[in-house]
């Protein structure tokens, strides 16, 4: 049963140059049309049978939602109460660019029950923004946070990131502190991953990106880990941080393995054991839409063993691991006895312990997610 679902605003009015999302620049683009578009996609999903009970979680995501004017925003909002039921304590959640958060569109969000704001902040450092093709500075964050909070929201999450080009350890220092001054309940942290059809991997392959080594990159983690316990905020999964009870309900839907309908250009979606995705460009995202038809790009059935797969790889991000009742109540089969071997050896190499019916990363294995969750592919 669909708990979740996501909604992609694709809008831009700067693109930023490691980011490799669906995005087109905001100017001369159909942006009313697509928010109709998106009311028509929803009302597939309702008429599907979908959207029969109330969602837990309530995502839009981008792109940039901020990037829509007041009465756009409204628009999309009205669609969206019209055709999807929430629980009364959804979580209801945006991402936003503090520089284009004025108070006008943080009422209208709020007023039409967004309740976590989600800040792409990505450090304090001004010249490293600029570096990262980001328009807003410091000052925009300070003032998004006060009249976020005046207006009324107390859930807000801070992105940032780390192993950015020429960045030092002192300047994450830096940006971790100045943080942490906001007394944020929650933070999702990412080291940079060069991505291609980006500005970042263009510069990159002609050898211009002043990239930082592997081992100043894990000092990094390892201080974001140290400093986030200092501070008060758990780890819940690989990089994201929270305050107890405000943990993103939504990307826990996620690593849960649980399903969601993805909505608009480019959106994943897992609804009846089938992954899909949406067509990205705009008009071929549209035009199915006209027609009355979803506009899915491809399908794929899970079978049982990808399944397993996907339990192990998502439910291996959150600290609490993957519960070995569960997977056994899952698919009528003990993890053990479907990955024995792979235990075995990742817990002689210090990656994984299996404590308190749970299997999960050690501090040690955190540093070689990837390396670990590929263990896991049965195929």
């Amino acid at each position: 049963m669909v708990k979740g679902m996501y909604i992609h605003i694709p809008f831009c009015h700067q693109i930023c140059f490691y980011c490799d999302f669906n995005k087109v620049f905001f100017k001369d683009q159909p942006v009313d049309a697509y928010i109709e578009s998106i009311g028509k996609e929803l009302a597939l999903w309702k008429k599907e049978g979908a959207l029969d009970h109330p969602l837990e979680t309530v995502f839009l995501g981008g792109g940039t939602p901020t990037a829509l004017t007041p009465e756009q925003l409204e628009r999309l909002l009205e669609l969206i109460h019209q055709y999807v039921p929430m629980m009364k304590n959804v979580e209801w959640s945006s991402e936003a660019n503090p520089d284009e958060l004025t108070r006008e569109k943080m009422e209208v969000l709020y007023k039409g029950g967004v309740n976590r704001l989600s800040m792409g902040v990505q450090t304090f450092d001004q010249d490293l923004l600029k570096r990262l093709g980001r328009t807003h500075a410091n000052d925009d964050v300070l003032r998004a946070v006060e009249t976020a909070r005046e207006v009324g929201f107390s859930n807000i999450s801070f992105d940032l990131m780390y192993g950015l080009p020429g960045q030092t350890m002192a300047q994450w220092d830096e940006t971790l502190e100045r943080a942490f001054a906001f007394g944020m309940p929650h933070f999702s942290a990412y080291s940079l991953i060069i991505e291609p059809k980006t500005v970042f991997y263009n510069l990159m392959v002609k050898g211009k990106l002043n990239t930082v080594t592997e081992d100043l990159e894990g000092d990094m983690y390892e201080r974001l880990m140290d400093e986030m316990k200092k501070h008060g905020l758990h780890q819940y999964e690989i990089s994201n941080f929270a305050k107890p009870g405000h943990e993103s309900r939504h990307n826990l839907l996620y690593w849960d393995n649980e399903e969601y309908i993805g909505v608009g250009a480019g959106a994943h979606g897992y609804v009846n054991g089938i992954r899909y995705s949406n067509h990205g460009p705009l008009k071929k995202y549209m035009e199915p839409l006209e027609a009355g038809e979803r506009p899915v790009l491809d399908a794929t059935t899970v079978t049982v063993k990808a399944q397993m797969e996907e339990e192990m790889f998502l439910g291996l991000r959150k600290t609490a691991g993957v519960e070995l009742a569960r997977f056994e109540e899952k698919f009528g089969a003990a993890l053990e006895q479907v990955y024995g071997e792979i235990l075995q050896n990742e817990q002689a190499k210090g990656n994984l312990v299996v404590e308190q019916g749970r299997v999960k990363l050690t501090h040690k294995g955190r540093f070689v997610g990837n390396e670990v969750f590929e263990q896991f592919l049965l195929s």
